[in-house]
């Protein structure tokens, strides 16, 4: 069993959106994510969010704003019985040449600093290929879901050896 999980935010809690989540009203969780982020919580996994937030960089959102997203989520996972521990964001534009910015692993060295975990221990789940490159880069276990960005992931990758079909799936099998 995971010693903890680290959750990508659009397309694996919430659903995505091409044109970025800006406002709380926006947020929408995914059927059964936050009810699983709940499920860790109960079994003593703790969870943490890694997140690439480039609606800052591009002057679409602000601070403040992710600030509300964020409560909502948090708020959200906690009417559900869960806890989300912490959240790393990337608020850089994916042309800066930042060291946060999924496929680097920065988020996830920075959760592990700031709460001292071995990342080989725990996993990240993700809906694209930045995600699993930023896991195998940190030394973390990827997990792919289909949800969100997932299904053309999966082309990408189609023998990604740890696949499942959304979140609660990915967290079935770890608690069975």
């Amino acid at each position: 069993m995971a010693a903890f999980v680290i959750l990508d935010r659009d397309g694996v809690i919430n659903e995505d959106s091409p044109d970025y989540i800006k406002t709380p009203e926006e947020w929408q969780p995914i059927p059964g994510s936050l009810e699983s982020i709940a499920r860790l919580h109960l079994h003593g996994i703790p969870v943490f969010v890694a997140t690439n937030q480039a609606g800052i960089g591009r002057g679409i959102l602000n601070r403040s704003d992710l600030q509300e997203i964020h409560q909502k989520m948090m708020k959200a996972v906690r009417d559900a019985g869960g806890l989300i521990t912490d959240i790393e964001f990337c608020p850089h534009h994916p042309n800066d040449s930042c060291s946060c910015r999924k496929p680097k692993p920065g988020l996830l060295q920075a959760l592990a600093r700031h709460h001292n975990l071995d990342l080989a221990r725990g996993c990240y789940v993700g809906d694209s290929l930045k995600d699993l490159i930023a896991a195998e880069a940190a030394g973390c276990e990827g997990i792919l879901v289909l949800t969100g960005n997932g299904q053309d992931t999966l082309l990408q990758r189609p023998d990604y050896p740890r696949v499942f079909p959304d979140l609660a799936a990915f967290v079935d099998s770890i608690l069975n």
